[in-house]
């Protein structure tokens, strides 16, 4: 499968050629939903918590004695049952994180990637930078290759003044192509990647 490359001009400057087994396979959506659903769980901060019988403010005296009283047996004021006492089974800081395997996770990637290449929706580039750090000229190259709304930008080593431009731009990142996953590729309208980052995307995910 041969994909134009364009400059930062959106002019076709040549063509990279990639492999139909990694880019053209099939897309598996239950992959690309497993890798989304675990994304979101390790992103969960997980510091909800309520007071127990051990934490709630309260005497642990025992109010009255056990028999001969006519009422009910207690043995302190901070048990569930009472009012303002403590919470049985209630959410304690936990994280929400759990172990995807590595197949999984290259297997999602690879189908959020071969989605947008199915969809007309990958734009590869001979290289992304600036050459000042300028949010006005993030958005006017972003305008020249098409890229409108949400966007992923992908590249192996990050311009930093491209970085800092685009950070104030809502729904635009920039990622290393080590370090992308499938809950950003599948979450952009747009993906824009460079030439060399997309040679090791294909490297790491054949």
């Amino acid at each position: 499968m041969l994909l134009d490359v364009v400059n930062t001009q959106n002019e076709k400057v040549g063509s990279v050629d990639v492999r139909d087994d990694v880019f053209g396979t099939r897309v598996h959506r239950e992959l690309i939903w497993e890798s989304v659903v675990h994304a979101n769980a390790a992103k969960r901060r997980g510091t909800h918590a309520t007071k127990n019988r051990a934490l709630v403010s309260g005497s642990g005296r025992k109010p009255w004695r056990q028999k001969g009283t006519g009422r009910a047996r207690v043995g302190e004021i901070r048990n569930p049952l009472w009012r303002k006492g403590g919470t049985v089974f209630g959410p304690m800081p936990r994280s929400y994180d759990y172990k995807l395997p590595k197949r999984v996770e290259r297997g999602a990637l690879r189908a959020a990637v071969a989605e947008k290449v199915k969809d007309g929706a990958l734009v590869v580039v001979d290289e992304l930078s600036l050459a000042e750090i300028k949010t006005k000229a993030a958005v006017e190259l972003l305008s020249r290759l098409g890229v409108m709304g949400k966007a992923v930008l992908v590249d192996v080593a990050l311009d930093e003044k491209l970085a800092r431009s685009v950070r104030n731009l809502p729904g635009v990142t920039l990622v290393q192509s080590g370090r992308l996953t499938a809950r950003e590729v599948a979450d952009a309208t747009r993906v824009v990647a460079t030439r060399t980052a997309l040679e090791r995307l294909q490297e790491a995910l054949a």
